[in-house]
């Protein structure tokens, strides 16, 4: 992957300084957020893989969940007013530089994207930390729960020992080169969900989620935001492609290991030993191949409708 003419985004916040620097618990990089409304352990445990994988901030689905137990709760996909920027600073060193010409470069794509259609796309920020940092609307963002996306502020929290971990760990590529397009992949996944709030997706989903008759009806919704997210992600690659040839021989295979390195099915198998589809969040490992190709090849946002789709 060749990123060097990528535009650096002026939307990257690094508190990297200021965070609590705690990392991976134990080396590991899988944490199991609190629940609470009647939740049982298994419930939680499936619903935490959302906060290790790619996806939207994991207590907003277990809130979903909650919903389905309680009888209530109030939608989080609603956008207020972005909080303070105060007390950040643009990275200066390679990785911040590399998420900040990623983030930039899907920004000129889907501008693009959104101006074909006579419309204006609204940047999200991506901000950079270190073992954890309070969100405003979004609770306490830390490192075991992977990369993920709060609607309510339109920002994407990104604590860069993932990448790490998705080589090291869970062998989602294969060298520290090969994966960086793995690692775009990543943050174009969670601009995938900014473009679905913006285009109301996400608001849709959680409502429809809201009137599931039960939790595998609101799994299966959840699935499809996320392969979509996915979908979106290819989109940005096919786009940016075309326009700056950077993609290298092999970048598009390390993008399908990962997606396969996340999907569903094998993170159950590795940590439960048995797979449970109907708790299935983010998609199967197939699933999450396909989706990205489907982005991939066809480079429009309608080659992503995974609601549409009979079998996602």
């Amino acid at each position: 992957m060749r990123w060097d003419d990528f535009r650096r985004s002026e939307n990257v916040e690094d508190v990297r300084d200021d965070s609590g620097g705690i990392g991976f618990p134990g080396g590991g990089g899988f944490g199991i957020p609190g629940g609470g409304g009647g939740l049982g352990i298994g419930t939680i445990v499936v619903l935490g893989l959302v906060g290790w994988a790619l996806g939207i901030d994991p207590s907003v689905l277990i809130g979903g969940a909650e919903i389905l137990t309680s009888g209530g709760g109030q939608s989080r996909y609603e956008e207020p007013a972005r909080p303070s920027t105060s007390h950040t600073a643009a990275p200066n060193d390679q990785m911040g530089q590399f998420v900040a010409a990623v983030l930039g470069d899907t920004e000129d794509t889907w501008s693009t994207i959104f101006q074909e259609q006579n419309a204006t796309y609204r940047k999200p920020r991506l901000r950079l930390y270190a073992g954890s940092t309070p969100t405003q609307a979004c609770g306490m963002a830390q490192s075991a729960m992977g990369p993920f996306y709060c609607p309510g502020e339109q920002r994407i929290y990104l604590d860069t020992s993932f990448f790490r971990e998705m080589q090291t760990r869970f062998r989602a590529c294969s060298s520290d080169k090969a994966c960086q397009f793995a690692e775009a992949y990543v943050i174009a996944h969670e601009v995938g969900h900014h473009v679905q709030n913006q285009l109301g997706i996400l608001s849709k989903a959680r409502a429809a989620q809201e009137r599931a008759g039960s939790r595998a009806q609101a799994n299966a919704i959840q699935v499809r935001v996320e392969l979509q997210a996915d979908c979106f992600g290819g989109v940005w690659a096919n786009r940016s492609n075309a326009r700056r040839n950077f993609i290298d021989p092999g970048d598009v295979d390390q993008a399908l290991q990962t997606a396969s390195a996340i999907g569903d099915d094998r993170l159950q198998r590795q940590m439960q030993g048995r797979v449970v589809p109907d708790s299935f969040t983010h998609g199967s490992s197939e699933q999450r191949k396909r989706w990205f190709m489907n982005g991939f090849q066809g480079g429009k946002v309608s080659s992503c409708n995974t609601f549409g789709a009979a079998n996602p």
